[in-house]
């Protein structure tokens, strides 16, 4: 019995996935849940637009995964995961403007406004720890 594509794909990303989802992150998998997620919300929002590639797995996430044990962190915390779930991926994006397209990445968002935003290039050369300290200034800055 063979495996199609798409499950293969979707078995092979499930580890990515749960790399947030088990420290308390939520998928959003569809333009809707993106646009209930994020529109007309008071207080501060984490998405963080999750990926295949290495950085992803070496620097963003683990990175991520040590900021939200900071003492500070946001109110809400979710991910879209670009290349697999391509509709809600894009409707986040629209909520980045004017950052273009990038995955990895991490937006913070206050009161429904975008006020902290790592792309991808800030995610490629830099340590989990890096990355780690980057949210926690600004979880220090934006969601007290």
């Amino acid at each position: 019995m063979s495996m199609s594509f798409e499950s293969f794909m979707r078995d092979s990303v499930q580890p990515m996935r749960d790399d947030l989802t088990r420290i308390g992150v939520q998928e959003l998998r569809t333009p809707e849940e993106v646009t209930e997620a994020l529109e007309n919300k008071t207080g501060t929002t984490l998405i963080v637009v999750n990926s295949v590639c290495g950085c992803a797995a070496g620097q963003c996430r683990p990175g991520v995964a040590k900021a939200l044990q900071h003492e500070v962190k946001p109110d809400r915390l979710f991910t879209v995961f670009a290349g697999q779930d391509k509709e809600a991926t894009a409707k986040a994006r629209e909520y980045f403007a004017p950052y273009p397209p990038s995955s990895p990445s991490i937006a913070l968002m206050k009161d429904g406004q975008l006020v902290h935003f790592i792309q991808r290039h800030q995610i490629e050369d830099r340590s989990a720890d890096m990355i780690a300290g980057d949210l926690i200034n600004a979880f220090e800055t934006y969601c007290k």
